[in-house]
């Protein structure tokens, strides 16, 4: 079965100011972002290169379905809720998210989920990321926190020395 994955915008901004959401296009069978995700990329800086991505037609925008009242006891912010809904709903979709709070949730409604680092963990060991630990740093200078005791395991699962 072919992978559809629902973007959040974190992982949308991140892996654009990297200069790789090739990975994003190149990983699984196609991309959505659902329309509040879409908008709050929008409504972001006119230089930032999401925005830019998302205003040339990047991506499958989607309406959101209506929430269920168990995600929206979740209390989550309006692109975490509308990804985890979408998912859902299509099913058969992996739920892009970095927020912890919207992972928890995600998983506990049998969502599948992925985040930044694990989409570059899975490019890596397709050989789509020449440098991990270079891609892990870049990563951290695009914005996103990564506990350094994350990157070890990381870095050590694919052999290489942290």
């Amino acid at each position: 079965m072919d992978e559809i994955w629902v973007v959040n915008a974190s992982p949308l901004i991140v892996l654009a100011k990297l200069g790789r959401l090739d990975l994003l296009r190149g990983l699984p069978a196609s991309v959505v972002v659902p329309e509040p995700v879409a908008a709050e990329v929008l409504a972001g800086p006119k230089d930032d290169p999401a925005r830019a991505a998302l205003e040339s037609g990047w991506g499958t925008r989607v309406p959101t379905p209506a929430f269920p009242s168990e995600l929206l006891e979740w209390g989550l912010g309006a692109g975490e809720t509308a990804v985890i809904a979408v998912a859902r709903e299509q099913g058969g979709c992996v739920a892009v998210l970095d927020d912890a709070q919207g992972r928890m949730c995600a998983r506990s409604l049998n969502v599948p989920v992925r985040g930044t680092l694990g989409v570059l963990l899975l490019a890596a060991r397709r050989g789509l990321v020449p440098s991990l630990r270079q891609a892990l740093e870049n990563l951290r200078a695009a914005g996103l926190y990564v506990d350094e005791k994350i990157i070890v395991a990381v870095l050590k699962s694919l052999g290489d020395k942290p």
